[in-house]
């Protein structure tokens, strides 16, 4: 017999891997066929926090994840997408739509779709090869699975017989059911085997299964529930760890609006449960109802109060968005700002699960970092020239080699990440603008190479026993002032939309540039002839100009990798 019961067992969690992988496939499907919509979506449609919360729902219904909407929603306060109060609307709206993840479970398990399950199987493998339909048969393979899983589970428990099981009955029997005490034991037991596994639907398969056998009190079934809704906020909040404060307090607003609502569900739990029971008919007091019975309304219990904790729980607190907001930046301080010269990636996240399209965003937002980064080093080139020797121009010369270091770390980082997106299933445009990207990002690492050039110039110079004469500075920083407004225009590419952009602007740069160069060169070698100053200072004086000349060549490459890239977004827009 104990084999039997070691044979059940292990079906019950190869169908629970499979209800996981079921729900991360479909989700993953959902999300690439949306593509950059859902990106779209929520910039546009969060004004207020009325649209914020049904963007949220609406999201979330869409990909079949509150975890997935809540981490984009993380992602986007990280990159400055989205505020807080905003971010909190959509994490309301996320707990409102994951509750059809429930409905759809109980479904799973009133009605017998295995006849559903193999034909979706079958249709799935043959779009899965179809090259345009991709998406939607990982789709149907996604749901196949959830659905079969649910199959395999429900036979599962009746293969268990719990209903005729003593030491079940027994062990759960034990438990005082009119006990808060013993209510808070399984909410925690629920939040804990939900912050393992990572999937609420996994925790929710289990409540349901237990409580369709009968052998699981309705009232310790929903304490489960309530606990799954508090574990699966670990997720968000994980992804935060390594954001910025704003994204670490929406995650934080994501835990404090769930253990709110749980806190005050717990308050007037009995007759709140009761009350779900009376929408659904099922009286728990009733002892003469079949397993059948029981089998066919618990998992509409189950689903009903989830629907009903997290609607009331939201129309309470989407009056109270400014108060989480006090609330949770109080909890979490800024960090004291500090010169920033460590090498850290500021928007890419890694081991966080993404859509590539979210993943193509945040490094987008991190070459607009390295793009700020660069322009900061170059002002610290032009401070450089102004100083004489000594342990101030010591100083800044070395942060000068430390940016260098870190222009390359950068480069060799984003485009590690770049690549590990690239081997996804990506569209055509996709990959055209990945293919962007890496471009720009080489183009950008060579600005610092331009710039420590400079400064090393600069360096010899110094430590040499001749200097620049006043004309020959004043030209300089002239040219320092043009390829400077360069920078600005790239950097202004990087954080504005296409309609207000003007690549013009940076071409005009570069030919005055250009022209500027050609001029001084020509001075430069009259002045020599003339004896106005050696040949070894205007050889120094002409590197200075040609890297400035070189620095303004790679803004212009990136300016024209940059607008491929938004012609992409606007295409898929």
């Amino acid at each position: 017999m104990s084999g039997n019961y070691l044979v059940i067992f292990l079906k019950i969690l190869g169908s629970l891997a499979l209800l996981i992988y079921g729900m991360k496939v479909m989700s993953e499907a959902l999300q690439k066929m949306a593509g950059s919509q859902l990106r779209h979506i929520l910039g546009a449609m969060t004004t207020n926090r009325f649209t914020g919360m049904f963007t949220g729902t609406f999201i979330t219904c869409a990909v079949q994840s509150s975890s997935a909407t809540t981490v984009m929603t993380v992602s986007f306060v990280n990159a400055g997408l989205l505020t807080l109060a905003q971010a909190i609307s959509v994490i309301m709206g996320a707990n409102i739509g994951t509750t059809l993840t429930a409905w759809i479970m109980s479904l799973g398990y009133n009605v017998d779709l295995t006849m559903v399950v193999f034909p979706a199987f079958f249709i799935g493998i043959i779009l899965i090869y179809s090259k345009s339909r991709r998406y939607v048969g990982d789709f149907l393979f996604g749901i196949a699975f959830l659905f079969f899983s649910l199959v395999l589970l429900s036979d599962a428990g009746k293969a268990l017989d719990l209903e005729h099981n003593p030491d079940a009955i027994h062990f759960f029997a034990s438990f005082d059911t009119g006990s808060h005490l013993t209510i808070i034991i399984f909410l925690l037991v629920g939040t804990l085997i939900t912050c393992i596994v990572q999937s609420s639907a996994a925790v929710m398969a289990i409540t349901i299964l237990l409580c369709s056998t009968g052998v699981l009190p309705i009232y310790l079934g929903i304490a489960l529930v309530m606990g799954e809704n508090i574990g699966t906020t670990a997720t968000a909040n994980l992804a935060a760890l390594g954001a910025n404060t704003q994204a670490r307090r929406a995650a934080l607003a994501h835990l404090v609006f769930n253990v709110f609502g749980v806190v005050w569900v717990l308050i007037l739990f009995y007759p709140f449960v009761d009350f779900v029971c009376g929408l659904v008919g099922y009286n728990p007091t009733d002892t003469a109802l079949s397993t059948a019975e029981k089998a066919h309304l618990l998992p509409i219990v189950l689903a009903a109060f989830h629907t009903c904790f997290n609607v009331a729980n939201t129309g309470i607190l989407i009056w109270c968005i400014p108060l989480i907001e006090k609330v949770v930046c109080a909890l979490i301080k800024p960090k004291p700002v500090k010169e920033d010269e460590d090498f850290r990636l500021r928007f890419i996240q890694a081991g966080i699960m993404k859509t590539p399209e979210l993943s193509v965003f945040e490094a987008q937002k991190e070459m607009a970092s390295f793009g700020e980064r660069i322009q900061r080093m170059f002002g610290m080139v032009q401070e450089l020239l102004g100083l004489d020797n000594g342990d101030q121009f010591d100083k800044l010369y070395e942060r000068i080699a430390k940016y260098e270091d870190i222009s390359d770390n950068m480069e060799i980082e984003i485009a590690k990440y770049l690549d590990q997106v690239s081997n996804a299933h990506l569209s055509d445009d996709t990959k055209a603008k990945i293919r962007a990207m890496l471009r720009e990002i080489s183009e950008i690492e060579s600005i610092g190479d331009s710039c420590f050039n400079m400064a090393r110039t600069i360096s010899r110079r110094v430590k040499g026993t001749e200097n620049f004469t006043s004309r020959q500075y004043e030209n300089i920083h002239q040219m320092m002032e043009l390829t400077n407004t360069a920078l600005t225009e790239m950097n202004y590419m990087f954080t504005h939309d296409k309609q207000t952009l003007n690549p013009d602007r940076s071409f005009t740069i570069e030919n005055e540039i250009n022209n500027y160069r050609n001029q001084l060169r020509k001075q430069n070698i009259d002045a020599i002839e003339n004896n106005e100053y050696t040949y070894s200072i205007g050889t120094m004086y002409m590197d200075i100009i040609q890297e400035c000349e070189k620095l303004g060549d790679y803004v212009v490459n990136v300016v024209e990798a940059r607008m491929n890239t938004r012609q992409k977004d606007m295409q898929e827009a």
